[in-house]
C-alpha cells in the first residue's frame, strides 16, 4: 500500500475538497470513494469530461455522483491494482503508452494497455 501512497495522497487532497464543497465519501473494501462537490466540478473539466465517470489515483476513487461510481467500480478496482503493480511509475508510464499510441496515430485512452486490461481486453501485453 505505501507503494501507491504518493497517488493515494493526491486523490485523497481532492476528495477532502469534495467533501468540504458538498461531496459524499464512502468506504469499499481496501478504497475510498469520493464523490459530488469539487470531485465532481474536476472531472467534469478533464479533457472529455462530459464522457468520464470516475478517476483512480491510488486507493481513491473519485466519480462524478455515487451512479457513476456504482458503474465504473469494476474498472477502476482493476486501475487500484495496476497502481499497486506499478506505484509511482504508474502515472508516468501511463501517460507515456498514452503519448506512443497518439504518435503512431491510436487511440491513447481505449488502446492504452493499462485501460485495456480495465476493460478486460484478454489481448494485452501490459504488465
Amino acid at each position: 500500500m505505501i507503494w501507491a501512497s504518493p497517488a493515494t495522497l493526491l486523490g485523497f487532497t481532492v476528495g477532502v475538497i469534495g467533501l468540504v464543497t458538498g461531496g459524499m465519501a464512502q468506504r469499499r473494501g481496501r478504497v475510498l470513494e469520493f464523490h459530488g462537490g469539487f470531485t465532481r466540478w474536476l472531472l467534469e473539466r478533464m479533457p472529455n469530461g462530459q464522457f468520464v465517470m470516475a478517476m483512480t489515483l491510488g486507493h481513491i476513487v473519485l466519480g462524478k455522483t455515487d451512479v457513476a461510481l456504482d458503474i465504473a467500480r469494476d474498472h477502476e478496482l482493476v486501475h487500484v491494482r495496476q497502481y499497486e503493480r506499478w506505484g509511482p511509475f504508474f502515472v508516468p508510464a501511463y501517460l507515456i503508452a498514452s503519448l506512443w499510441l497518439w504518435f503512431v496515430g491510436g487511440d491513447a485512452y481505449r488502446d492504452n494497455p493499462f485501460e485495456r486490461e480495465a476493460y478486460g481486453d484478454n489481448n494485452t501485453n501490459e504488465c
